[in-house]
């Protein structure tokens, strides 16, 4: 049975990847800075790491041919000075330590395929994204994906394939955006942001795990971007989930102004447009079960 590596498993990604993985019939072995979250099973296995200490059980690469590596603080916390470091470092600084680990001893790793954001494109209500793109976003978020990419792209002088996986909007009643988004809904008071124009290049979960178990499977290399083939606007995604919900939406757009009080500079997570292509995945024989924004929203929300 082969096995994977997987950093940040436990989270809301992780854990549809460990899923999908076991459905596939790969083994799990992940890693996690909580000691009470280690279970250790016949098909999955935690380890302890500590990456600002530099300690990892370097058990946790025994027969593992590919890392799926997911570690990063979450985004959708208000983007303090000090908590900005954070959303770099637990990034770069996770990767780094994998990767000195895995040169030190020699580990017969094959391939990584790492987590990353479309937030590395500049926003653009005209653009239509693909992998190429060589602009990089001034925003924060866009110099955290040049930073992340920059380390995972180490791995290759180690003689391993290289995967980054470019993810969008995640659809999922269990966290993320999606839930917060339809808070306001169903309390009758949901609006667009800003003009509602701004693209939302979204996926739903399951098929974001399933990529990731596909790139390990087809041993992808390079980069690829992973949304539905189907972006949308803000205001359309605020008019389908009330759809959806059988809501109402009457209310005015929600000004941006507004929403930098309430949020500091994160608010450019609701105001950012990038329309982003998921062509070449699909070239590369993936197949998306959610294509349109309605019935990936009516498999969450039923």
């Amino acid at each position: 049975m082969q096995k994977i590596l997987i950093t940040g498993a436990t989270g809301l990604i992780g854990q549809e990847i460990v899923k999908a993985c076991h459905d596939h019939n790969l083994a799990v072995h992940y890693l996690t800075t909580s000691k009470n979250k280690l279970v250790q099973s016949d098909n999955y296995k935690g380890f302890y790491w500590n990456p600002e200490q530099n300690e990892i059980d370097e058990k946790c690469f025994e027969g593992v041919g590919a890392i799926i590596n997911l570690a990063g603080a979450t985004i959708s916390k208000r983007w303090t000075e000090s908590y900005k470091k954070e959303i770099i470092s637990s990034r770069v600084d996770t990767a780094k330590l994998l990767y000195a680990t895995i040169k030190k001893n020699n580990f017969p790793v094959k391939q990584i395929v790492s987590a990353s954001a479309i937030g590395i494109y500049p926003s653009s209500d005209t653009n239509y994204y693909e992998e190429d793109e060589t602009k990089v976003s001034t925003s924060f978020l866009g110099q955290v994906v040049e930073q992340w990419e920059a380390v995972v792209d180490e791995f290759s002088s180690l003689g391993i394939t290289v995967a980054k996986i470019r993810i969008g909007l995640v659809l999922s009643e269990k966290g993320g955006a999606l839930p917060e988004i339809a808070k306001p809904i169903r309390f009758g008071a949901g609006a667009a942001f800003g003009s509602g124009e701004q693209w939302q290049s979204w996926i739903h979960i399951e098929d974001l795990a399933q990529l990731f178990v596909f790139a390990v499977a087809n041993d992808l290399d390079g980069v690829y971007n992973a949304v539905a083939p189907n972006p949308v606007s803000n205001a359309e995604v605020t008019k389908a989930v009330a759809k959806v919900l059988h809501k109402p939406l009457i209310l005015p757009n929600i000004p941006k102004l507004a929403m930098k009080l309430v949020l500091g500079e994160m608010h450019i997570l609701l105001f950012e447009s990038q329309r982003v292509s998921s062509a070449k995945i699909e070239a590369e024989g993936f197949d998306f079960k959610f294509h349109h924004l309605e019935p990936a929203l009516l498999e969450i929300f039923s």
